[in-house]
């Protein structure tokens, strides 16, 4: 798409002498084309979302798509509607696009910062501040003491740093610059290859297996299984232990202040023989029958 990547127009951003946030707008002007990249992809598929505008007050449907008004050259923003930094946008262009009211009342605008803006700032902010660490360790270390950071939250510094949000400017400005004008349809087009790599990424991720859930019984038993494990270490006994010892076995373990009732479920976490692990939970089925 000629000229869609032109970013010459970018202007001057409103950092002060801070240099990580010089940094960090170097790294941005280095990741252009990443950005470009990826708000084309995301626009992919707006132009089949429904067209709304706000009516005296009242979100309504135009009965087209975004995409129909675009290609017959109809705005698809609204005058109640919109950003100044948005506005007299041309009909039917990317920008007039973010511009437009969706059926709840917000603007397109709103999903784009949402889901493209904002974490490829933070992103590029994250990568500026490892910059700023691999090379220039004096003034690393000097900005986290001022922060009072231990620097091993990389994301934390930046936060705290207050450098993602300035950043977040300069990359709407760079995405508007590059491809605002051009129309919608020539950027989903631009976006397409991209966004079928980042639907199948999605694939995969909702296909994977999702993390154990926690168990409370096992997080409950943390502080018994380290007591458990010491005494066994520190007993002298066989490791793992054998069945001879088991009555031994329990005594040290009910002796560090385990309850009967925590010892069956800690055995199969320690140096024990399989036979010995049996015996021992006899005997406290023993102990709670009052036998």
């Amino acid at each position: 798409m000629e000229g869609v990547f032109d970013a010459t127009s970018f202007g001057p951003a409103s950092f002060g002498p801070d240099f990580m946030a010089l940094l960090a707008r170097e790294v941005l002007r280095e990741r252009a084309g990443a950005l470009i990249a990826e708000a084309c992809a995301w626009a992919v598929g707006l132009s089949d979302q429904p067209h709304h505008l706000r009516v005296r007050g009242r979100v309504v449907t135009t009965g087209l798509t975004i995409g129909a008004r675009a290609i017959t050259g109809q705005p698809l923003s609204g005058e109640e509607d919109g950003r100044l930094e948005l506005g007299d946008a041309r009909p039917g262009s990317f920008q007039d696009a973010l511009n437009a009211v969706t059926a709840d009342g917000t603007l397109i605008a709103e999903r784009f910062d949402r889901e493209v803006v904002e974490p490829f700032a933070l992103e590029t902010c994250v990568l500026a501040a490892e910059r700023a660490r691999d090379t220039r360790a004096a003034a690393w270390a000097e900005l986290l003491d001022e922060l009072g950071e231990d620097g091993r939250d990389l994301v934390e510094v930046v936060r705290v740093g207050e450098w993602e949000a300035p950043l977040r400017i300069d990359a709407e400005h760079l995405v508007l610059a590059a491809i605002g004008s051009a129309p919608l349809v020539q950027v989903e087009a631009e976006g397409l290859p991209l966004s079928l790599v980042r639907a199948a990424e999605a694939v995969t991720r909702a296909a994977a297996p999702a993390p154990p859930a926690p168990d409370p019984a096992r997080d409950d038993l943390a502080g018994a299984l380290f007591l458990a494990e010491a005494a066994v270490r520190e007993s002298g006994l066989t490791l793992p232990v054998p069945p001879a010892q088991a009555d031994r076995l329990l005594e040290l373990l009910l002796a560090e202040g385990l309850l009967p009732e925590e010892v069956p479920t800690l055995l199969a976490s320690l140096p024990v023989e399989p036979a010995t692990a049996a015996e021992v939970r006899a005997t406290v089925a023993t102990l709670g029958s009052g036998a």
